[in-house]
């Protein structure tokens, strides 16, 4: 096998390369301007001061004019946990020894907008290294940017590759930060409706939080990213084939995604015959001004997975009929079977510079957990402070409680020594999973960002006789 560092370090080169000579550029007025006519558009700065845009300061300039965006971003983030007590351990369980690890995520994002409603974006990534325990034995693991199959190995691979058009009803516009993962427009009509198709991933437009939703500048946690009872479809690097649609006024959006299945729990193939596999995807967003000056959203999300899943009662009962030697949920996987869930959402900013955020969910608990991780019941609460007071505006710390838990028939399964895609420690006391995470990111200079972080995990996988566990981190990110 090819030593896979030298593709690792040819691709954080060439993306240096290619984003510095465009950032060479990026002040300058591109062939389309992507505003309509003064009469129609809000005023917008074509060059906002960073320290006042919401978007992180980077290596190199962008345009806010120009049809055309070209940046990346380098994630490194080295984390390892201390020995822990666990007086057994099964094929799936988290390593009790300490142990020291690192990942890589390198992405390229790209995008053209041909006018000022119509847009495509084309995202290249690459992701390497590993998770403790090769990301088994946590509901909650503790790094979202670990691929769960260490074998796909660190080529490159198109992440997004995304339509989007907007379709206006109104003539008012309201300025829009630039996001290459959503859209470079700058400027949107108010009450609009939006059509995106290609490929994409469901975590960038549902259950999103401004607190509490990406890896490179705040939380670690799957269960602080995402709501960790959200089995969003995708394959194993959490991408998918997807049509959305989306309405959006002033005060609430209206958002809904068909997404294809992967043919088998955490596989990295998808399942393109939507007639008996798919997902569907709904999330009512609502802004309230319960305080003035004080922004509030609340997101209110539901999802229907069909796919070819297992049963957790019937493996138990084949198990205790004799049928199989062990509790396995592969066995009794049948097409068409449903799993569904529900999640609630918010954000609520308290003062300039403190945010409170959290997250409610969960799903029927029967079916197989099937393609983001093995929660069924979740709760988060949390928050940020930005530093403003010592003038580092870009300094951010963050705090969040997160609790894990999973169905009686998923709990029995476990117990009885079933595995699924990520636990399975052979037997289980259960007890739910518990993990509080704290994180402090310090801007160094221009684009480039230093993170230690912590996370302490009580009853890891569910199981009250294993942990608790302390796992620290240092993530090093550079916003090009």
């Amino acid at each position: 096998m090819l030593n896979p560092r030298p593709i690792w370090l040819k691709t954080v080169i060439v993306l240096f390369m290619t984003v510095a000579w465009c950032g060479t550029s990026g002040g300058q007025q591109g062939p389309l301007d992507l505003e309509s006519s003064p009469a129609q558009r809000a005023p917008v700065d074509p060059n906002p001061p960073q320290e006042t845009s919401d978007q992180p300061p980077t290596m190199f300039p962008h345009s806010e004019t120009a049809p055309w965006w070209v940046s990346g971003q380098v994630n490194i983030i080295f984390q390892g946990h201390l020995p822990f007590h666990a007086p057994y351990s099964g094929p799936n369980s988290l390593t009790a020894p300490g142990q020291a690890v690192t990942s890589q995520v390198v992405t390229l994002y790209t995008a053209y907008a041909f006018n000022d409603r119509t847009e495509v974006l084309f995202d290249v990534e690459s992701a390497s290294g590993h998770g403790i325990g090769e990301a088994l034995g946590l509901a909650g693991f503790t790094n979202l940017d670990v691929v769960r199959n260490p074998n796909l190995g660190v080529t490159p691979y198109i992440a997004r590759a995304e339509f989007h058009k907007v379709f206006a009803l109104s003539e008012e516009r309201e300025p829009q930060e630039r996001n290459p993962t959503n859209s470079i427009l700058t400027s949107m009509p108010v009450r609009r409706w939006e059509v995106r198709a290609g490929k994409i991933s469901l975590a960038d437009f549902f259950d999103v939080n401004p607190v509490g939703s990406d890896s490179h500048l705040q939380f670690l946690n799957w269960t602080a990213d995402n709501n960790g009872s959200y089995d969003y479809a995708a394959d194993t690097r959490g991408y998918t084939f997807a049509a959305m649609i989306e309405y959006e006024d002033r005060n609430w959006g209206l958002r809904f995604a068909e997404g294809l299945m992967p043919k088998v729990a955490n596989g990295p193939n998808l399942d393109a015959d939507i007639a008996r596999a798919r997902s569907e995807n709904t999330e009512l967003e609502l802004r309230p001004k319960f305080v003035k000056d004080r922004h509030t959203v609340l997101l209110f999300l539901s999802y229907v997975n069909h796919a070819n899943m297992g049963s957790y009662r019937q493996a138990v009962d084949a198990f205790l009929a004799g049928q199989t030697p062990k509790p396995d949920i592969v066995a009794t996987r049948q097409q068409g079977r449903i799993k569904y869930g529900f999640g609630f959402n918010f954000e609520h900013e308290i003062t300039n510079s403190l945010r409170g955020f959290g997250r409610l969910g969960w799903n029927e608990g029967q079916n197989e957990s099937f393609a983001y991780t093995e929660v069924n019941q979740s709760v988060e609460f949390g928050g940020d402070w930005r530093l403003d007071r010592w003038h580092r505006h870009w300094d951010k710390l963050g705090l969040v409680y997160m609790s894990n838990a999973i169905s009686s028939a998923h709990q029995k399964y476990l117990a009885l020594g079933g595995e699924g895609f990520l636990l399975g420690d052979g037997r289980l006391t259960y007890g739910r999973e518990n993990i509080v995470e704290g994180y402090y990111n310090a801007h160094l200079w221009r684009g480039f960002y230093i993170s230690p972080n912590m996370q302490y995990i009580v009853h890891p996988g569910y199981n009250q006789d294993r942990g608790p566990v302390v796992v620290g981190a240092v993530r090093l990110h550079l916003e090009l």
